[in-house]
């Protein structure tokens, strides 16, 4: 996995997940499929336009809407926090996800603009790295566990 930075509000992340593009899409477009790698439980109405609602640990709901859902390549969709001790309001930061097909799997890369801060920054940067971990063990057959930050209070 390739270590996320930070310019100015942007979160970059690559990780390299042995399995297909059609196969880690989906554990971005099915609920079940999500929650098994980040949150305890949500709605999604995974369709451009459609709005998702997630507790991702322990009070903390992030919530936003789909911008594009672009089957087996791209997905990007807006991202906030309804509470907690970010101020990154929902609906004020963009999630791009791309896909792209190598032979031994997806090189997955993530890009969160639109962080208001240095501080939101490397929060998110730590999050997206945690999770995306979680989801590559998922993707790759495995199971990454219980997630050891649904029982943490708010940083």
């Amino acid at each position: 996995m390739t270590t996320p930075s930070t310019p100015s509000g942007t979160v970059t992340l690559e990780r390299h997940i042995a399995a297909r593009p059609e196969t880690v899409f989906g554990f971005f477009t099915d609920r079940e499929k999500w929650v098994s790698w980040m949150g305890a439980d949500g709605t999604f109405s995974f369709e451009p336009g459609g709005s998702y609602r997630t507790r991702v640990t322990g009070e903390n709901v992030a919530s936003g809407r789909f911008l594009t859902v672009g089957p087996p390549k791209r997905l990007v969709f807006t991202w906030g926090w309804e509470s907690g001790p970010m101020p990154v309001p929902p609906g004020s930061s963009t999630v791009e996800i791309t896909l792209e097909p190598v032979p031994d799997g997806t090189l997955l890369r993530l890009v969160h603009s639109g962080l208001p801060s240095p501080e939101a920054g490397a929060a998110h940067a730590e999050g997206w790295q945690h999770y995306v971990g979680r989801l590559a063990v998922r993707a790759e057959g495995g199971d990454p566990g219980q997630d050891v930050w649904m029982q943490q209070p708010a940083k």
